[in-house]
């Protein structure tokens, strides 16, 4: 019997081909199981590029210990594959001569169903993203609010110059940037989320000018000034030549005209009261930083800096504040206006800061070597302004839409 069963050839083929099934089998479902992952990795992929371009955007305004944290939010946002277990997202924010570099990646696994008869019970998945940022072309003006006509204006005989910076305009109307009678305005870059209100023909750039952009980010969206109280000063007056330090000045400090007026270094809260320039006065002040407020939350200290008034004021580079040479408080009803009109003799260093005010311009020295940012809810320029971004020293924070490159 034994013999005979080893002689028949009946049937022969399906001991072998029983064999040849497994890995025929192991094959099939590897396949399966790499198609899986390799869906669920073009998925990442995409919710990691667009992680990345967001954490560019924000860049400026993140502290450093919190980008991954802040990568790890914006990616589960948008990725939502729960067959991908152990997932670990980070991403590293590098300043350098050229630009800024955000380096992303994001890992985790998925489970196979036929691979785990045979020993693999996971798949592997890694991505990687990289944005670079311009360093070239950073704001120095940036107009905030995202809705009225004219959010930047320039009327009359204005010239505005923006050496090596651009000009930025948050506002959706169609007529957000306007330009109007023989003003002029010179600048690197115009980026604009709505339109430009009338003829570009005043505007002349180094790189063009682009509308419908998306908006902006605040770069000092997340700045707090330190809390305060009490007043070392009322209704603060320099009728001739006089000396301060830093403090609490209910009432505001008005200098009268030919009075000249140093100021500490330090910061210097204006409580209810005005900062009041007069023309032919004359105020100084290196590591200064002016804050406008209300303890009581009624009258709003503003800014009025008057024609032909001599001002040299740079901002405090080290504290929450740094700069930053004037802060308006955010409570600051909206349209407050804040008029900085001191001409060619008026310099003030590093971030102008009044995100709910109305920002009157005219002054800046005609150098590149200098350092105005402003930042309003809106900016009217109503003389020749000359402004410029060469920031280093002053610690103020670059805000700018351009994105060079994105790499997977």
């Amino acid at each position: 019997m034994w013999s005979r069963f080893i002689g028949d050839t009946n049937g022969a083929v399906m001991p072998i081909f029983a064999l040849a099934l497994v890995p025929m089998m192991g094959l099939a479902g590897a396949a399966v199981d790499y198609a899986r992952a390799g869906n669920a990795r073009t998925a990442m992929q995409a919710s990691l590029d667009a992680t990345t371009l967001m954490v560019a955007k924000e860049a400026s305004t993140l502290p450093e210990n919190q980008t991954s944290a802040r990568a790890t939010e914006l990616f589960s946002a948008s990725f939502n594959r729960d067959e991908v277990q152990s997932l670990q997202v980070s991403a590293t924010v590098t300043n350098g001569s050229s630009g800024t570099t955000v380096s992303s990646s994001a890992e985790g696994t998925i489970a196979t169903r036929f691979m785990r008869l045979f020993g693999h019970e996971t798949l592997p998945i890694k991505v990687h993203a990289s944005v670079a940022t311009a360093s070239d072309g950073l704001g120095c003006v940036l107009a905030l609010n995202p809705s009225i006509s004219g959010a930047i204006t320039a009327q009359g005989t204005t010239a505005v110059k923006l050496n090596g910076c651009s000009l930025y305009d948050n506002s959706a109307s169609d007529t957000a940037l306007t330009v109007g009678g023989s003003a002029t305005i010179s600048t690197d870059f115009v980026g604009v989320v709505g339109g430009i209100g009338s003829s570009s023909s005043g505007i002349t750039t180094t790189n063009g000018i682009r509308t419908k952009i998306a908006p902006v980010v605040d770069p000092y969206a997340d700045v707090e000034f330190p809390p305060f109280s009490g007043c070392d000063e009322h209704n603060y007056t320099a009728k001739n030549t006089a000396t301060i330090n830093p403090g609490v000045f209910c009432g505001g400090i008005t200098v009268n005209a030919n009075g000249v007026l140093t100021m500490n270094p330090g910061m210097y809260y204006l409580d209810g009261g005005d900062f009041l320039v007069n023309g032919g006065a004359s105020v100084t002040g290196t590591g200064v930083t002016l804050v406008f407020t209300s303890k009581a939350g009624k009258t709003w200290s503003a800014a009025r800096i008057n024609g032909n008034a001599t001002v040299n004021l740079t901002p405090m580079t080290w504290g929450p504040t740094k700069g930053i040479v004037a802060f308006a408080d955010r409570r600051t009803p909206a349209g407050t206006e804040f008029k900085f009109n001191g001409g060619a003799n008026q310099y003030l260093g590093g971030a102008v800061y009044v995100p709910t005010g109305a920002i009157s311009y005219a002054g800046g020295a005609d150098t590149s070597t200098s350092c105005t940012q402003i930042i309003g809810d809106s900016v009217t320029f109503v003389g020749n302004s000359n402004l410029a971004i060469d920031c280093s020293r002053y610690n103020t924070r670059p805000f700018s839409t351009k994105v060079m490159r994105i790499a997977s």
